[in-house]
């Protein structure tokens, strides 16, 4: 357990660092953006391009995972929309809830923090779960959010966003093109392989960093807009879900899989019920903001996950590589 904390420890000294950078001022809130940009169009790409490049192409076309995981995704959407929903609570809140519930940090923490702690063999079976979240699980949520009635044509415009949405993220394109590097046995020239590498390498700090940032800002725009206060009941049952559910669920349904015949390697379970035991997702908070959700109660949600993780996390990779 020691062994495992001496990893992970580094990776959540990185958020609460950026958290009290932004918290007290030190970076300023305005800047924060720029970092997320950096991360998501230059540093991360770059990454997941060099994971999916060194990759089997094999690993990253693996059907029974992608289909085992969206199952797991569709169930944990259906269940934090089932059980959220109330009078304060409307599809809008219910559907981004249930994004946060169900789509784990893995992008910006999880695919460095696992690579970290089981090698570089990691990385496959984690960008298969990206993939899924990116493309399926958030545009499900997205479109479920435009179900209040408040536009006859919320739904198709929804769609489009959540389409305009998958298009304009270049992970996904970062991802396909390093499976067809993999699948090309291509291998970018020097100059290129140096930068792309430099720029691999500042993915994981950053993104950390950007992490813990971004909650302080949520944090902080919450008071300042006078929001009234969350009450508990509205975000820590999501919380416990995404920490304690979600694995268990992915957990249960690999291992049926298995038993129904499906091929499924013990490692390959082991990293996606490690994803799924990641804290939730920061960038649910920037989208619940722009499609007019409760942002302070999404961002309680990623905070609260992601201050926990540094335990459940650590307990899940003691139990599972015990």
């Amino acid at each position: 357990m020691l062994n495992i904390l001496l990893v992970t420890f580094p990776f959540f000294a990185l958020v609460l660092a950026g958290f009290v950078a932004a918290h007290r001022r030190m970076l300023p809130l305005d800047a924060i953006p720029g970092l997320n940009g950096f991360v998501l169009f230059f540093a991360l790409p770059c990454m997941l391009y060099r994971f999916g490049a060194s990759t089997p192409i094999v690993q990253l076309l693996d059907a029974t995972l992608f289909f085992a995981y969206l199952l797991c995704a569709l169930l944990m959407v259906g269940f934090v929309v089932a059980v959220s929903m109330n009078k304060r609570i409307g599809w809008n809140d219910a559907s981004f809830g249930a994004l946060v519930g169900a789509f784990p940090n893995t992008g910006f923490m999880g695919v460095p923090l696992l690579v970290a702690l089981l090698g570089a063999s990691a990385a496959g079976p984690a960008i298969v779960t990206i993939v899924v979240d990116m493309v399926i699980t958030t545009s499900l949520c997205i479109a479920l959010s435009r179900l209040d009635g408040a536009d006859e044509h919320g739904a198709s415009k929804a769609a489009k966003s959540a389409l305009k949405g998958v298009l304009t993220n270049p992970m996904p394109w970062a991802i396909s093109l390093g499976a067809l590097s993999s699948a090309m046995d291509y291998e970018l020239i020097g100059p290129f392989a140096k930068t792309v590498g430099l720029l691999a390498d500042a993915a994981s700090p950053v993104a950390l960093f950007t992490i813990g940032a971004v909650l302080a800002r949520s944090q902080i725009r919450v008071k300042e807009s006078g929001h009234s206060p969350i009450l508990w009941r509205d975000f820590l049952p999501v919380a416990l879900f995404k920490l304690i559910l979600h694995p268990v669920l992915v957990l249960l349904v690999l291992a049926a899989a298995v038993q129904m015949g499906f091929v499924i390697e013990r490692f390959t379970m082991v990293v996606v019920v490690l994803v799924a035991a990641l804290p939730s997702a920061s960038n649910v908070a920037l989208l619940s903001e722009r499609f007019g959700a409760d942002t302070g109660r999404i961002a309680m949600i990623i905070l609260v996950t992601t201050a926990a993780a540094f335990f459940t996390f650590s307990g899940a990779v003691a139990l599972l590589n015990g």
